[in-house]
C-alpha cells in the first residue's frame, strides 16, 4: 500500500494510520504532510458535531434528540414558508439527515443545497425559512423506506445542530468541544472555520491532526471510554453507530446512516460491518469493530467521487486483507 500511495497509484492521500486493539501500527504521511500537520477532512466534522450533542444529552444540557429544533430558535420566526410540522422537526431528524426540510446537497437545484446557504450571512435563518419538501411518485416516502426515515443529505441542518448546542449550553460551540472532548482525550490545538455569523462551522471544514481522529475513533471503538474514564455514553455510541437511515446502494454496497455516521459492510469476501467519519476529498475515519480495527486516511481529491472510491479500494484491498493475515 505504501508503494502504490507513493508511485502515485493513489492521488492525493496525505496520511493513513492504523491500530489495533487500541495500539497503534501504522502511520505514514505522504506529499509534505506530518504528524504535526492539520487536515480539513470537510463533512468529517459532522460526526464530531454528533458527539458533541450527545455530550449535552449526556450531560442534560438537552434533555434528548426528541426535542423540537425550532424552539431554540424564537428570535428567527416568522419563519418564511410556514408551516405548522416545522415545529415537529426533532434534534434527531437532522442527526439522521431525514427532517422533513427541502434540503438536499446531491441536488444543484433543492432550494436548501449548501452551496446556496453560502451566499448568505445567517445560516440558520437559512435552514428554518426552507419549506416542506414534498414526494414525486418516483420519490420514496419516509413510511415507505427501511427504518421510516427518507434520507436527504443537508449539510445546513447540521449547522442548525452548532445553533443548538450554544443556546443549550450557554457555551460557544469550540469551548464546548475543548472542554469536553478535545481536553479529555489529550486534543490540543484544533482549527474551525468560522461562518458569517461568527460562529464555529459545525457542517464542515474542522482541521485536526492525524493522531486526533484516531483518538475520536477509539472513543467509539471502546463505547465512549477513554484511558478508564467514561467521555461520552455508552448508549449515545450505540444509537450513533446504529443504521438508522438508509442512504443508498451504489456499485452493489449497501450504505445505511446513523447519528452522523456512515455505516457499510467492508472487505471483499468476507464482509465487515463498519460506520466511519467521511467528508469529500475521500478523507475516512473508519471503525471496524469485529477485527479491534480503527483506520484514519486522510484525502484532498476534492470535488470527485473518485477519492471516496480510491479509500475504499485503499481498505478493501490493502488493509483488510493485512490485516486478516
Amino acid at each position: 500500500m505504501d508503494s502504490a500511495i507513493r508511485g502515485q497509484e493513489f492521488s492525493n492521500i496525505n496520511s493513513v494510520l492504523l491500530a489495533r486493539e487500541g495500539q497503534l501500527l501504522f502511520e505514514r504521511y505522504y506529499n509534505g504532510y506530518s504528524a504535526d500537520s492539520y487536515h480539513d477532512t470537510r463533512s468529517s466534522t459532522k460526526s464530531i458535531t454528533g458527539i458533541l450533542i450527545g455530550l449535552a444529552i449526556d450531560m442534560g444540557f438537552i434533555p434528548s434528540e426528541k426535542e423540537s429544533v425550532t424552539q431554540y430558535f424564537d428570535d428567527k420566526r416568522p419563519f418564511q414558508n410556514p408551516d405548522p410540522r416545522k415545529d415537529e422537526i426533532t434534534i434527531e431528524d437532522l442527526l439522521t439527515m431525514s427532517s422533513m426540510m427541502e434540503c438536499d446537497d446531491d441536488n444543484q437545484f433543492s432550494r436548501g443545497n449548501e452551496e446556496r446557504m453560502y451566499l448568505i450571512e445567517d445560516y440558520f435563518q437559512f435552514f428554518l425559512d426552507l419549506p416542506i419538501r414534498g414526494y414525486a411518485g418516483f420519490a420514496t416516502k419516509p413510511e415507505d423506506a427501511p427504518y421510516g426515515r427518507s434520507f436527504s443529505y443537508c449539510t445546513a441542518g447540521t449547522v442548525l445542530l452548532g445553533g443548538i448546542l450554544e443556546r443549550s449550553t450557554g457555551m460557544p460551540v469550540d469551548e464546548f468541544a475543548r472542554k469536553y472532548l478535545f481536553d479529555p482525550l489529550g486534543i490540543g490545538e484544533v482549527r474551525w472555520q468560522i461562518t458569517p455569523m461568527g460562529i464555529p462551522m459545525t457542517g464542515g471544514g474542522l482541521g485536526l491532526k492525524s493522531r486526533d481522529f484516531l483518538k475520536l475513533a477509539l472513543l467509539f471503538e471502546n463505547d465512549g471510554k477513554w484511558d478508564g474514564q467514561q467521555i461520552l455514553s455508552s448508549e449515545w455510541v450505540k444509537k450513533s453507530t446504529t443504521p438508522q437511515a438508509f442512504v443508498r446502494e451504489f456499485r452493489g454496497e449497501k450504505y445505511d446512516y446513523g447519528y452522523l455516521w456512515w455505516q457499510q459492510e467492508l472487505g471483499k469476501d468476507v464482509k465487515h460491518f463498519s460506520y466511519y467519519m467521511s467528508g469529500n476529498g475521500g478523507s475516512k475515519v473508519v471503525v471496524i469493530p469485529d477485527l479491534d480495527l480503527t483506520v484514519v486516511i486522510t484525502s484532498t481529491q476534492f470535488g470527485s467521487i473518485d477519492g471516496h472510491l480510491q479509500t475504499l479500494k485503499i481498505l478493501n484491498e490493502f488493509i483488510l486483507p493485512a490485516v486478516k493475515e
